[in-house]
């Protein structure tokens, strides 16, 4: 037993209290994040700006620059969705429905997948990684990622399937890179995008 909790604390054993808070925050804040796109509240979004940020200066003082740039990236889109859920709200003066994609929300969400890969491909090409499986599965779930952050800003009821595709995959990814709080995160968050998809299925046969 102690040989596992040595195992999962070893990585945090050079690491700062400042460090350990900011991780944990940045899960706290992961988390209410996901209640909130659950709830269809838009407070997801600040929220999980928030957690980015955090996450964006814990993998650049780590040296996990392709992270980094990644979690800068998240940012960003985080931005965006909070940008189209208000927009669209003002434009059409009521809240947006919860609806299913049609194939041309697949054929963007596509595009979000392709574009985001070849990015990150990018990105790790630039920082000497993409040498082990590990790596190929990161950028294999940033595509992910990116596609469910694109679906939710569109209010698809589609997008929980990509969360709970790569909140699954990357629970190993984060324990290989030492974030354990995170690896655990994603076990929680592939739990919650489930409860998700489910709550907003049931709202989209209401409003669809």
């Amino acid at each position: 037993m102690n040989e596992w909790i040595n195992m999962f604390l070893s990585p945090y054993h050079n690491k700062s209290w400042g460090y350990i808070i900011l991780e944990l925050t940045a899960v706290i804040f992961s988390i209410f994040s996901v209640i909130f796109a659950q709830r269809n509240n838009i407070w997801l979004y600040p929220i999980g700006i928030f957690s980015t940020i955090i996450y964006s200066y814990l993998t650049f003082v780590s040296f996990l620059y392709g992270d980094f740039i990644i979690n800068i990236y998240y940012t960003g889109m985080g931005f965006y969705g909070w940008y189209v859920w208000i927009y669209k709200k003002y434009k059409k003066k009521q809240k947006i429905p919860i609806t299913y994609s049609d194939k041309k929300d697949y054929f963007y969400t596509a595009l979000f997948f392709v574009s985001t890969c070849i990015f990150s491909i990018t990105v790790y090409s630039l920082n000497g990684k993409l040498k082990t499986n590990y790596d190929w599965m990161d950028v294999f779930t940033t595509g992910v990622f990116f596609s469910g952050m694109y679906q939710m800003a569109m209010k698809k009821v589609e997008n929980w399937i990509f969360w709970i595709v790569g909140n699954i995959i990357s629970v190993p990814l984060y324990f290989f890179k030492g974030l354990i709080l995170t690896g655990f995160l994603f076990i929680f968050l592939a739990g919650l995008a489930i409860v998700g998809y489910f709550i907003w299925k049931k709202e989209a046969l209401i409003t669809k």
